[in-house]
């Protein structure tokens, strides 16, 4: 085993900096590198991480370049959804060309925007022999990760496995102009945030130090509407938000979507998994939150309920911000304040969990076939939301498959 392990970022936004900040809990990683189509940026975040003390990182000018660099051991591709296949066939042709060795590669979610583009770049890492991790913070969450095995050793060894799981991610909508827009993101809430909740449910399903594969989902149930940002007021400030680009009047996509994914277990049991997510959300942030049930137990997380609250009355007034919590909507009043969100959201265990195994040469606990099927699962989800109807899992011919709201043609 090395001792550490030298990482090049490619993306440069709010997700490859959450990643940086989590960085401070993980003692044998260093951030050396960062590239992005926007040199300033890359700059900038290279920046955030040497001032953060974990790494001396710099900016690179190519994807290339930076996988080529000796002190770069693996590489997290952070960038945007509509990139994934142009910068996954950078890092597999600097590899594959002998001018770069990498020990792995870890990628946010989605795997790419659809069946097709997810099954693509899988084919290139496994031809390319490069070790691959796909990215899911939220199973690694602390409470995520302490309260299913409490339940499963306490609970499920005495009355019987967990039957229901429940998961939402809930915000008032992202950050940057592409995530809503359906053709450039894959699709909108739906595409963005379900691949979270999706996998969470799955996850508690599953008995620990067990595969995914003893639950296996058979049929799926899915829903998508546009409760809010389709509205002519809200389409209006939208646009004048995100640029005209982001046109909700003419083409939408969902801020709201919900998932019924019926499993299979290992022993032919039914177990339910119920999945929500919205960018029409309104509250102090972002909202994560689980359940999961079974005969004698249950458990509950919902990342709003903090041990940290803060009160300011109305003379208190000054610049808005998201310094008390991710999608922070208001600066006054009784607020919640998630001290640590790296940690809280489980980026520091994810990412301890993927720096030792590329150090290790292990195969990690989620890899990018995991990553596909979690794509296969929000296409049928996708699927069944346009036929309103029940769809067996998976749905059919998913390889060709593009949501209307990826193609513009979706009417709420």
């Amino acid at each position: 085993m090395s001792d550490r392990l030298g990482i090049g970022f490619i993306g440069s936004g709010f997700n490859a900096r959450f990643h940086m900040q989590s960085m401070v809990g993980v003692r044998d990683a260093d951030v050396r590198g960062v590239w992005s189509p926007n040199r300033r940026r890359a700059r900038d975040a290279a920046a955030m991480a040497t001032a953060l003390e974990v790494g001396e990182a710099r900016a690179y000018r190519s994807i290339h370049d930076m996988v080529a660099d000796p002190a770069i051991d693996a590489i997290w591709l952070c960038g945007p959804n509509q990139a994934r296949i142009e910068n996954v066939t950078e890092v597999v042709e600097a590899v594959s060309s002998g001018h770069g060795r990498l020990k792995g590669i870890a990628c946010e979610k989605p795997l790419g925007r659809n069946v097709r583009e997810a099954t693509e770049v899988l084919r290139m890492v496994k031809r390319a022999r490069l070790n691959h991790g796909y990215l899911e913070n939220q199973l690694f969450a602390p409470q995520i990760s302490r309260g299913r095995e409490l339940l499963w050793g306490r609970g499920a060894a005495l009355t019987g496995r967990p039957y229901l799981a429940r998961a939402a991610e809930e915000h008032s909508g992202p950050h940057a102009p592409w995530f809503w827009q359906g053709k450039l993101q894959g699709g909108g809430v739906l595409n963005d945030m379900m691949c979270h909740s999706a996998l969470v449910v799955r996850h508690l399903l599953t008995e620990p130090g067990r595969s995914l594969a003893t639950v296996k989902p058979v049929k799926v149930t899915g829903h998508i509407a546009s409760l809010k940002w389709s509205q002519p007021v809200y389409a209006k400030r939208l646009a004048r938000e995100m640029g005209k680009a982001v046109d909700y009047r003419r083409h939408p996509s969902e801020d709201f979507a919900s998932m019924i994914i019926e499993f299979r277990t290992d022993d032919d049991q039914l177990v339910i998994g119920e999945a929500t997510t919205s960018w029409s959300y309104v509250g102090a942030g972002l909202r994560l939150s689980a359940e999961l049930l079974g005969p004698e137990y249950s458990m509950s997380w919902n990342t709003l309920d903090t041990g940290l609250k803060l009160f300011f009355s109305r003379q208190v007034q000054g610049n808005t911000g998201e310094d008390l919590v991710e999608k922070q909507n208001a600066e006054m009043g009784l607020m919640p304040v998630v001290a640590n969100e790296a940690v809280a959201y489980g980026y520091e265990g994810e990412n301890r969990h993927f720096v030792r195994a590329f150090l290790r040469g292990e195969k990690p606990s989620l890899t990018w076939d995991d990553g596909l099927e979690v794509v296969k699962l929000l296409m049928t989800a996708y699927q069944s939301a346009e036929q309103g109807k029940t769809i067996r899992y998976p749905g059919r011919m998913l390889d060709r498959y593009v949501p209307k709201v990826a193609r513009g043609t979706w009417k709420p």
